[in-house]
């Protein structure tokens, strides 16, 4: 009788210490977000950097290329934004697996005085060097425009040549290259109200014009626009702005001249934001889908648009997990191309600590038609 009561005692102390474990390891944040399911789309999250590898304290503002060797990854870094120290730094995508992290540019000058690096963008044009801007300067109101060049995807670049006066390059986002061999590059200035101008160049960064502001910096305060192709030579601007919403513009002469800016309803929380125009006409854009200034860079979705016009928010890259730690995170500034292959690949801010790279597969977004 002893015996099996204490066989008893056993089994039952057994299944509740069992199912207080499983409930507590259930109720932690690390095991919702491990399981959380991911979008059909995706068909890879990865860091490009390891969280125990990070080559410095804190990181931002990644850019995503496909060379002709292959995928090239870039962000500036340092202790932390606006110090000294940060730098402009590179990783390739070599078979499966990023390289390491390698700073390939600074803001020494040549005096010795060092300034910090800011916003790098990565493009690759068609029968051109892989091309690499990026800002230096103080602040965002007085830095000025950078270029840098591969000739081998990334391994080796060219010295650092500094953009004429005036011109600043792609100030977030990558350009677009027109049918005869214009690069437009989205930019924008912020030491007279946040406005935003298109900067052409016909020679690769040799000279340039300028479309001038596009917004009064008052009404509309906007700032690191996007391009986006439509039928019949238009294009299209999406562009952070203060505004709690992001805004657009349009050309209908190949970016020659532009519509008056306006809002559209999709929600911004003064952060960046990325789009592309994939292969079957549909705009994909890459945002913050919260309001206010300044307002929580989390979550960070995924959009879908027939048109540039209706847009569906298809799933969530970082869903809010816990709404008590959501101005404790950020997953912000997203970098998006679609690589000859038709997948769409994601870069952007992981709290500053890491560059997170995210693989879709466009032919499983759906969204409105």
């Amino acid at each position: 009788m002893k015996k099996s009561i204490s066989v008893l005692g056993k089994f039952v102390i057994g299944f509740l210490v069992g199912f207080i474990i499983f409930r507590f390891i259930s109720c932690t944040p690390e095991t919702k977000t491990a399981d959380k399911k991911m979008h059909e789309s995706v068909l890879k999250s990865e860091f490009v950097f390891e969280l125990e590898n990070a080559p410095t304290p804190e990181c931002h503002a990644s850019t995503v290329a496909e060379s002709k060797e292959g995928l090239v990854a870039a962000w500036f870094a340092g202790t932390k934004e606006k110090n000294k120290d940060v730098g402009i730094w590179v990783s390739r995508l070599e078979g499966t697996n990023w390289t390491a992290p390698v700073e390939v540019v600074n803001g020494v000058q040549d005096d010795g005085t060092r300034y910090p690096c800011w916003n790098p963008v990565l493009f690759q044009p068609e029968d051109h060097s892989l091309m690499l801007f990026y800002k230096v300067g103080p602040s965002p109101r007085e830095w000025w425009g950078m270029l840098v060049t591969s000739d081998d995807g990334g391994k080796t670049w060219s010295a650092p040549e500094k953009l004429p006066e005036g011109i600043l390059g792609p100030i977030k986002n990558k350009p677009v290259q027109l049918a005869n061999g214009d690069l437009l590059c989205p930019t924008s200035t912020e030491h007279d109200g946040w406005r935003v101008q298109i900067e052409r160049t016909a020679d690769f960064g040799k000279t340039w014009t300028t479309t001038g502001d596009l917004n009064d910096g008052k009404e509309i305060g906007a700032i690191q626009p996007s391009i986006l192709f439509h039928a019949d030579s238009q294009l299209q601007i999406l562009c952070r702005t203060k505004n709690e919403f992001i805004s657009e513009s349009w050309s209908n002469d190949n970016g020659e001249t532009w519509s008056p800016m306006t809002m559209t309803d999709l929600p911004n929380p003064n952060s960046g934001i990325d789009a592309v125009t994939l292969k079957d006409g549909r705009q994909l854009l890459i945002y913050n889908p919260t309001n206010g200034d300044w307002g929580a860079r989390v979550p960070l979705s995924v959009a879908i648009s027939p048109d540039g016009k209706k847009w569906t928010r298809v799933f969530d890259l970082e869903p809010v997990t816990n709404p008590d730690t959501v101005d404790d995170e950020e997953y912000s500034y997203p970098g998006v191309i679609q690589t000859a292959d038709g997948l769409v690949h994601i870069v952007y801010t992981w709290n500053r600590k890491s560059v997170r790279h995210v693989v879709l597969d466009p032919a499983k977004l759906e969204g409105v038609e």
